[in-house]
């Protein structure tokens, strides 16, 4: 298999006890630092662009074109990694996917958090007004295919990194943990390379491996499903992963996807006042709500990790729900 790697981030991250949390939940609670990968405001999605920008750089791309939600932790690596890379970075953007409902509020930050750093790294925007997902992508491939005419070669990268070389990153990332014998490794899970790569990595294990939804979309295990064969084909093996086989737990989502949750906010500021560690109001504090709420409810027995996705930046951005 060719697999071609762009160094970015600093590996491994680091992997502690958070001793004062263990202490007040009851539970033997780590953390694995992937918020501390030395690149571009940290977060997981720089493990996943080592191997897309690698793989881009080998088949002579020029131009990237993706997708995502106006304040994307995953555009602003991609930004920073085409940067690096020499590539021309281009992003189709909505503010926030509203299929679910309408907004309840109006607007977030178009020029603080993830947007400032945006710009900062280069990465050229267009914004739609329609908020949906399929008129999300279908800009995405116009872009594209408007590149491809002035003779561009283009990449296109779905949204999340969510290919298989991003799941390979994280079956990868998961022998960083493989020794310390952890029960249940929990984090942010949406795009799902993330959750598809560790799944991929532990199958078969004791080790549970279990998604916190940040996305309010209970059918999303089918694409990790379709993305676990991805890289069944790409490497050649049969672990055969099925929907069945993800744990992907939607009792913490809140109002939707991109939308800060009131238990969220909660762990947020509880994490940030015991351990001194900053999470993001999107993703990392939802999932770390779910361990809070497990352990005053028992239900995290043996020894949790909980990995730390990044998405810090978003601190920084204008979420009028509030983060208290």
């Amino acid at each position: 298999m060719s697999n071609p790697r762009y160094p970015l981030v600093l590996l491994p991250t680091p992997c502690h006890r958070l001793d004062r949390a263990s202490a007040i939940l009851g539970v033997e609670l780590w953390i694995k630092r992937d918020d501390l990968t030395g690149f571009a405001g940290g977060g997981n999605k720089g493990r996943k662009l080592e191997y897309l920008i690698g793989q881009a750089l080998a088949d002579g791309i020029e131009v990237i074109v993706s997708c995502g939600a106006l304040q994307s932790n995953f555009l602003r690596q991609l930004a920073a990694a085409c940067s690096c890379a020499g590539i021309h970075a281009v992003a189709v953007v909505m503010e926030e996917p509203f299929e679910y409902g309408p907004a309840p509020f109006e607007g977030i930050g178009r020029e603080n958090g993830n947007v400032r750093l945006d710009q900062l790294f280069g990465l050229e925007m267009v914004e739609i007004e329609n908020n949906t997902w399929d008129h999300l992508f279908d800009e995405m491939e116009r872009v594209a295919s408007e590149f491809e005419s002035r003779g561009k070669k283009v990449m296109r990268i779905p949204v999340g990194g969510s290919a298989w070389q991003g799941a390979y990153a994280f079956a990868e990332a998961a022998e960083e943990v493989r020794e310390f014998g952890f029960d249940e490794i929990i984090f942010a899970s949406s795009s799902g390379s993330t959750q598809v790569g560790l799944a991929y990595a532990f199958a078969g294990s004791p080790t549970k491996i279990t998604g916190i939804a940040c996305d309010p979309e209970p059918e999303l295990p089918n694409d990790f499903a379709n993305l676990a064969a991805d890289l069944d084909a790409a490497l050649g093996r049969s672990v055969g992963l099925q929907a069945s086989d993800f744990h992907f737990d939607l009792g913490y989502v809140g109002d939707g996807y991109g939308i800060p949750s009131e238990a969220g906010n909660e762990a947020l500021t509880w994490l940030a006042r015991t351990e001194g560690i900053l999470l993001d109001p999107v993703y990392s504090a939802k999932a770390f709500s779910a361990i809070i709420d497990r352990a005053k409810r028992d239900e995290l027995p043996g020894k949790i990790l909980f990995w730390h996705t990044g998405g810090v930046p978003a601190l920084f951005a204008d979420h009028p729900s509030g983060v208290n």
